[in-house]
């Protein structure tokens, strides 16, 4: 198989429910399918049926886990879903989520979206005190809490569990008597609720509603927990509102589709303002603009109405790539990027061309993709990134490298340029980046970006094994992270 490192940030997982609804289970299997970018590795699906939960997990694309034989098994008029992609634990068919245990209280099953950053430390004094874990997910770590909760009311012992994890978390959690709605109370992870004629929905992205033919209602707030049963619907506030929320830029940057509304305004009116401002920002003299796509293809478009420059889709994808079984990498070089793209030699032969994209991680492929181009008789190639550099790990869901792996972090604007082998190479500024966001009253996480991490953290760097605090990465003490 293709072994080559992405040079993206990693999509994180994606979650979807419904509560009073004839056939749920395909109408979260169809909801999963809107959200299958926030996740390739696995998904899985719990319904709820008189009192009995039924579950199908597996590892996989929506469409290879399931068919129109074991939804059929998926019955009742509840049901939650879940796509994986692993930022925590390994991508085991043990780790596909959701998450159904029977304990005490009944049946709970539970979908999670973000990173738990204190996850280790309470799982390692919940085996002290006999816990055993099925995973290595930290979901599973809330799922104990509320088991051992000694609160008599299952959402207050829901309130008790959250009080004790820190992190990102958006979160669905259903029972026989309920499905909840829960966003962390700095509102990392985006979710959305929804409504399809009596049954209410939510999803991590609004383009899962617009599949079923759903009603966007708002998003669940930060701090927030949404009950829905059997007398509708009601909103408990299980943390105070935060000073300074910490909404992920990335979102709207890169992970969201750009047909969704995210943190309740346009990704596709934010990328697209986060080409226009780079075209102010980087000014260059050129004969076409062509983006990366997909993820490049917004913000290339407003830099190109911007610059005045012509747009073109220099750059063709094959969506069609999965897995390969061969790498023949001494007869054809560069294998894995010609999987994925090929070039349109008539739009970039003879020209000055701008190759637009979202971010620059590693810098791996861009190099290649860059290479492509020149070969195909490019004049000029300059590389504008729509987001400013990406210098430090994120450790509230997102599968950034290591510090020590991100380009930003250890070269220079000209020794990034000489590495991609570029003829220059800009990339937004912080402040621009902030200023094409549609609610300028938002407030977004820009750890990826500054160091500044909203949320104080020790954990494990699984690559390092190093042991990693807030304090420790902003004093710049770490230098291979």
């Amino acid at each position: 198989m293709c072994t080559d490192k992405s040079d993206k940030p990693r999509e994180e997982c994606g979650i979807a429910g419904i509560w009073g609804a004839p056939e749920a289970s395909n109408l979260v299997y169809l909801m999963l399918y809107g959200l299958q970018h926030r996740g390739q590795e696995g998904c899985g699906i719990v319904s709820w049926d008189s009192g009995t939960f039924h579950s199908i997990r597996g590892r996989g694309l929506v469409a290879d886990v399931f068919d129109q034989h074991n939804l059929v098994e998926l019955k009742g008029a509840a049901a939650i879903g879940h796509v994986r992609y692993s930022t925590t634990g390994s991508s085991a068919l043990k780790n596909a989520q959701p998450l159904a245990v029977e304990y005490c209280r009944g049946n709970l099953a539970v979908s999670h979206n973000g990173n738990l950053v204190n996850a280790e430390e309470i799982r390692h004094e919940l085996e002290a005190y006999g816990s055993i874990f099925q995973t290595t997910i930290d979901t599973e770590v809330l799922i104990h809490l509320i088991a051992r909760s000694t609160k008599k009311n299952f959402l207050d012992a829901v309130v008790s569990s959250l009080e004790k994890i820190k992190g990102a978390y958006s979160l669905l959690l259903m029972t026989n008597d309920e499905m909840i709605a829960v966003r962390d109370p700095q509102g990392f992870r985006p979710l959305a609720l929804g409504k399809l004629k009596d049954a209410y929905v939510v999803a991590s992205e609004t383009c899962a509603f617009d599949l079923i033919g759903a009603e966007y209602i708002r998003d669940v707030e930060p701090g927030e927990m949404v009950v829905v049963d059997k007398n509708g619907l009601r909103s408990l506030r299980f943390a105070p509102a935060v000073e300074q929320q910490a909404l992920c830029v990335f979102e709207n940057i890169y992970f969201s589709r750009p047909d969704s509304l995210i943190f309740g305004t346009s990704c596709w009116k934010a990328r697209q303002s986060l080409g226009r401002i780079l075209a102010q920002e980087t000014k260059v003299e050129a004969d076409v603009v062509i983006p990366v796509p997909d993820s490049g293809v917004c913000a290339a478009i407003g830099f190109s109405q911007e610059s005045g420059i012509p747009f073109d889709m220099g750059l063709i994808r094959n969506h069609y790539v999965g897995r390969t079984f061969i790498e023949p990498s001494q007869s054809i070089r560069d294998f894995g990027v010609k999987l994925k793209f090929n070039i349109v030699k008539d739009i970039v032969a003879g020209k000055r061309v701008i190759v637009v994209d979202d971010s620059l991680v590693r810098g791996t492929t861009s190099r290649k993709i860059v290479k492509m181009i020149r070969q195909a008789g490019a004049k000029e190639i300059h590389m504008r990134l729509s987001s400013p550099p990406v210098a430090y790990p994120c450790f509230y869901g997102m599968d950034f490298p290591t510090r020590q792996e991100l380009i930003a972090a250890t070269h220079s604007l000209e020794e990034i340029a000489t590495y991609l082998r570029v003829d220059s190479v800009a990339y937004l500024s912080l402040e621009g980046m902030l200023a094409a966001m549609p609610d300028q009253k938002q407030n977004f996480c820009q750890a990826c970006f500054t160091g500044n991490y909203p949320v104080d953290f020790q954990k494990r760097a699984a690559k390092s094994g190093m042991c990693v605090s807030t304090k420790e990465i902003e004093g710049d003490r770490i230098t291979n992270l």
